[in-house]
């Protein structure tokens, strides 16, 4: 399995399945305008920042082939899907669907395709570059020459478009150039206070038969330099050892897993009912983090971390065969609830975490409604008693 498509197998993945009906949508105002951009114009906006391909949006993802085809698509004058694009001010956009249509124009345009097996690796320059550098774009090791790849079926002639570049396309070069691509712009007007009309839109949107999870959409919409903190806090070697996964999910499930943790540990004062408002509120919140902020949650996750040398892949399985996100949260608040309150606590036992995953009052606030409130803070309050015992009768 390549590393753009590493899948978090090892993780009980229903544990972080919202509810339906778990809560109430509110009603919004949003202005939508739809704007008709050729391709010359989205490349030049992609390369002069206006246009911004969020870094923790999940990896490009198609193959050759399905990308020739949207170049096939836009020479011919044929349609192609519509991109949705959040205005945050004044020529400033941030793709939330389409990301993948855009970023195969822009790299036809440049004559190169990137590997397959470097594209986990092309994200990481991105986060930290804000963009593909020249220089990246002409490394061989990250990047092939765009030739299109347009098989023709048995009996079919051979389509003229197959193999070509984008400096090879003669007189088609022009009618890809000027070929237009609709692109609705939206805009949250009210509530002022959130841009959580946003989530609920692009949570219903359908990319190329490919939905949005909740977490891909967070990162796009709430990222700041709290969610560039959290993708360091991701590959932190203890934290991959627990998931039993070395690579990052190509979905986010495992910085999803991070995020609850850290929303929860702030407390569970507002919750009401649904994890994913939950969560969406926290990072909302999270992009007024100043550095010292950042750098206190980053260095409480370490903290914790440290705590878990002893424990490895099969610690937080909570007696099944995959990683359980639900005891995991718990026992994170738990232990910092703990040293809060001035209690030494050096180490987290394995047989600490298999004692309260197994433990009846536990359990019972973790099946079906794992997020309703009271189960939800039922679980916290069951696990903190617990490992507060734990580590008094060890002490």
């Amino acid at each position: 399995m390549s590393e753009q498509e590493t899948d978090l197998t090892n993780v009980d993945l229903g544990e972080l399945e919202e509810e339906e009906g778990s809560g109430q949508i509110d009603e919004y105002s949003i202005v939508a305008s739809p704007n008709d951009f050729n391709t010359l114009t989205m490349n030049s906006f992609i390369e002069q920042g206006a246009i911004k391909i969020p870094p923790f949006q999940r990896n490009y993802v198609w193959d050759r082939r399905r990308a020739s085809r949207l170049i096939e698509s836009l020479i011919l004058g044929l349609p192609v899907p519509q991109v949705f694009l959040y205005e945050e001010g004044e020529n400033d956009f941030l793709v939330i669907d389409g990301q993948q249509r855009l970023m195969t124009v822009f790299f036809f345009a440049k004559e190169r395709f990137p590997r397959k097996e470097k594209r986990s690796i092309l994200r990481q320059f991105f986060n930290s570059e804000g963009g593909i550098s020249p220089d990246i774009l002409d490394n061989d090791e990250y990047f092939e020459t765009f030739k299109l790849s347009l098989p023709s079926g048995p009996g079919q002639k051979a389509n003229k478009f197959s193999g070509l570049t984008y400096s090879t396309l003669g007189q088609y070069k022009r009618r890809f150039d000027l070929r237009t691509i609709r692109n609705i712009i939206v805009k949250q007007v009210s509530p002022n206070n959130d841009d959580s009309s946003m989530f609920e839109m692009f949570n219903r949107l359908n990319t190329g038969g490919v939905n949005l999870n909740p977490q891909e959409i967070r990162a796009s919409l709430y990222h700041s330099k709290f969610f560039d903190a959290l993708f360091h806090l991701n590959q932190e070697p203890k934290w991959r050892e627990l998931l039993g996964s070395p690579d990052p999910d190509s979905r986010m499930k495992d910085i999803e897993v991070i995020l609850r943790s850290l929303a929860l540990r702030e407390g569970t004062e507002k919750y009401a009912g649904s994890m994913t408002a939950f969560v969406n509120r926290f990072c909302k919140t999270s992009k007024s983090f100043g550095e010292t902020k950042v750098a206190d949650i980053s260095s409480e996750w370490e903290w914790f971390m440290g705590l878990n040398s002893a424990c490895t892949r099969t610690t937080y399985q909570a007696g099944s065969a995959r990683f359980s996100p639900l005891l995991f949260e718990a026992i994170y608040v738990a232990a910092l609830a703990l040293r809060d309150n001035g209690h030494s606590l050096t180490v987290i036992k394995p047989q600490w975490v298999e004692r309260i995953g197994k433990t009846k009052n536990f359990t019972r606030w973790t099946h079906e409604g794992s997020t309703k409130t009271l189960n939800l803070t039922e679980r916290l309050k069951e696990a903190r008693t617990l490992l507060s015992e734990l580590v008094g009768s060890d002490s």
